[in-house]
């Protein structure tokens, strides 16, 4: 099992699909990446040499931020726009959601589970 940006990439997988389970890697960036390394995008990781596996690893390492690096950046930027009081800092200080999307009726993964509110039936 290859280990790539510290996740255990999936053997029996062709390339490109293998490195979209790295969190910041999605299908353009794994496409990208398999044609700058001239990897061909059929092969799976089982089929993949040593030298291969570690040029993909520098890859990933000096061009793309990925995993912890990436979670780490997103969670301060959210940070930020709550510490400057940002209306969308306040949606996230609030758990609701952040990009416009309507509140009367759905959002319920934002919102959590429904609350019954007391003498409404009639």
């Amino acid at each position: 099992m290859a280990r790539i940006a510290g996740v255990n990439i999936p053997t029996g997988k062709r390339v490109p699909i293998a490195l979209t389970y790295i969190h910041g890697i999605g299908p353009s960036i794994a496409n990208q990446i398999v044609t700058a390394l001239n990897i061909d995008p059929a092969r799976r990781i089982n089929q993949l040499s040593d030298e291969e596996v570690l040029a993909i690893r520098e890859y990933i390492d000096g061009n793309l931020s990925v995993e912890g690096d990436l979670r780490r950046e997103v969670q301060m930027n959210v940070k930020r726009m709550m510490d400057i009081g940002s209306y969308r800092g306040l949606r996230h200080r609030r758990g609701l959601p952040v990009r416009g999307q309507r509140t009367h009726t759905n959002a319920r993964t934002r919102k959590g589970p429904a609350k019954a509110i007391a003498g409404k039936k009639k």
